[in-house]
């Protein structure tokens, strides 16, 4: 176990926290450097983006710990982990592409590509701060 065992409410309310404010540093600031969008702009697209992200997440978490809780197998090994960051950020691109094309005002085949090199990074955030966050806190009781 981590430094701590956290469960339920509590742990989604401070894996949100954390992986949202760290998510939209990095994001904004990175719209404004890779991109050229003006980093006032790039702020709050990320904030936006961020509370759209912290919506799904916690939809998206409860689910998937509904789903894991069911399964023969426990812990959380590399196969399920790579599920669980590759099944959240799809369904957070089906909503962000979109509203990058508005913002920017691109086709939905500019924003998706546009959102690619943010899309693969995520993926290996999202991968990385979970594995952080179990060793530091533990495992939540459906993976333990």
């Amino acid at each position: 176990m981590g430094l701590t065992s956290m469960q339920g409410l509590k742990r989604r309310i401070v894996y949100l926290t954390a992986y949202e404010a760290i998510a939209i540093a990095l994001s904004a600031t990175a719209m404004a450097l890779v991109y050229g969008v003006a980093p006032t702009d790039a702020g709050l697209l990320s904030i936006i983006a961020s509370a759209i992200a912290m919506s799904w997440n916690f939809l998206y978490n409860t689910g998937f710990e509904w789903w894991e809780s069911r399964q023969t197998r426990r812990g959380r090994g590399i196969g399920r982990r790579v599920l669980h960051a590759v099944g959240f950020e799809f369904g957070l691109v089906m909503v962000l592409v979109p509203l990058l094309a508005l913002w920017l005002g691109i086709s939905l085949i500019e924003a998706f590509v546009l959102d690619l090199g943010l899309i693969m990074f995520f993926l290996v955030y999202t991968f990385v701060f979970n594995l952080v966050f179990d060793r530091l806190f533990g495992l939540p009781t459906s993976a333990a």
